[in-house]
């Protein structure tokens, strides 16, 4: 792999890793059969897409739209600035929790004042990155891996504790129980260096099986 490829997943990387996981796993191999390749999900670095991870946190992503399509009309758009000035009571009153609105002014303040640079970060060694995001209030290890699994498109990533990947690894039958973090985190390192589109592979799972 090139060290271009290594930084950032693309639609022919993407296909790289999918052939490579299915050739050694029967079961992702399945899934591939059945519901064809994985979309190639992503979002934009950046402030407006830590925003929309925050308030994925604990809620449905339907949940996390509606409320942050409700956050951008009544704040005019979301950006650093204009979030550092909406201020955390006019979130609350909107129908964030207190903590959420904190966060989200938080790391609106953060970047206003210069403090944290997602430029440097996105261009820097992962390890120092991902030390820095971590130190964020409501930033915590899933939300790091989200931004750098679907923002930065890093592709060996695996957000442990990611709900919808726990439940569709059971139903798949990798094990016995949902909440055997522990065993879903040594089953993932199997996927490497491909752990961002073996989660790819088995959200589209999660998704297509729910329809």
């Amino acid at each position: 792999m090139s060290s271009a490829q290594s930084r950032r997943l693309s639609n022919a990387t993407l296909r790289q890793g999918v052939r490579y996981l299915t050739a050694r796993d029967p079961i992702l191999a399945g899934v591939v059969r059945r519901h064809g390749p994985p979309p190639m999900w992503g979002r934009p670095p950046g402030f407006s897409t830590m925003v929309r991870i925050i308030l994925d946190q604990q809620v449905s992503l339907a949940a996390a739209r509606t409320m942050y399509l409700r956050l951008e009309k009544a704040a005019g758009a979301i950006s650093h600035d204009v979030l550092a000035e909406f201020g955390v009571e006019r979130m609350r009153g909107l129908g964030f929790t207190r903590q959420k609105s904190a966060y989200i002014h938080e790391l609106a303040l953060e970047l206003a004042a210069g403090t944290l640079d997602l430029g440097a970060i996105a261009r820097g060694e992962d390890q120092a990155g991902r030390a820095r995001l971590t130190e964020l209030r409501g930033f915590g290890p899933w939300s790091v891996d989200i931004y750098y699994l679907m923002a930065l498109r890093r592709p060996d990533i695996w957000p442990h504790g990611d709900l919808a990947l726990a439940d569709a690894i059971h139903r798949l039958g990798y094990t016995r129980s949902r909440a055997d973090y522990d065993r879903i985190r040594k089953l993932a390192e199997r996927w490497a260096p491909w752990r961002s589109v073996a989660a790819r592979i088995l959200w589209h799972h999660y998704l297509e099986s729910r329809r």
